[in-house]
Order: C-alpha cells, then sequence, then structure tokens
C-alpha cells in the first residue's frame, strides 16, 4: 500500500482501489489509467467542484463518473488500498476497468 499523500505522482495500477480521505469519511474510486479515476458522485455536483463536500453525504442519488484523479482528490490525501488483494483473489484488471467504464453515467439511488 501507498501511504496517505497530496496529490502528487504515486505509482498508481489499473485497477488500483483508491481511498481518498475526506476528514469525515472516505470516498473511494478505481483507478482506470490515464490518470483518471471512476467514482460515486453526487448528481448535484458538477465537475471540479466540491467533490470534498460535506454535503455529498445528503445526496439522495449519485452518478458513476470518470474524472482526472487530481480533480477528484483536490487538496485531500489519498492512497492505494488494495488491502483484500491478498486475502482473497480479485477479478482480473481488465474486467474491473470494463465494468467500471460500462458503469460511467448510470444513477445510482
Amino acid at each position: 500500500m501507498a501511504t496517505r499523500t497530496a496529490c502528487l505522482p504515486v505509482a498508481l495500477k489499473p485497477g488500483d482501489l483508491i481511498e481518498i480521505s475526506r476528514g469525515l469519511y472516505e470516498h473511494w474510486a478505481v483507478y482506470v489509467g490515464n490518470g483518471d479515476v471512476i467514482h460515486l458522485a453526487p448528481t448535484s455536483e458538477v465537475a471540479g467542484a466540491g467533490f470534498s463536500s460535506i454535503g455529498s453525504l445528503d445526496a439522495d442519488t449519485a452518478v458513476v463518473r470518470r474524472d482526472p484523479l487530481w480533480i477528484v482528490v483536490g487538496a485531500d490525501s489519498y492512497r492505494v488500498n488494495n488491502k483484500y488483494d491478498r486475502r482473497y483473489s480479485p477479478q482480473p484488471v481488465r474486467e474491473i476497468i470494463q465494468a467500471a467504464k460500462e458503469a460511467v453515467g448510470r444513477v445510482m439511488p
């Protein structure tokens, strides 16, 4: 696992689970390569605005989005958190990324 850091270069591999510390909660994303992550964001948020907002916790719905990691992380810290990969056999990376990409745009309750 990488250590928590501001959005500086960290050795990321496609399929890595990214844990972003928001202070009161953790935000999660899947790294899909080329600096992008796929994550859930409240439908009321626009790209690059308010990802670390506490209002995110109150949202009724969320949308699966693909955004640059640096925009999602902002000034918060993050780390790679693949801690269960040693305990459970993860799905192949290609399948993880394909499923994440297919979900982009989907609204979740």
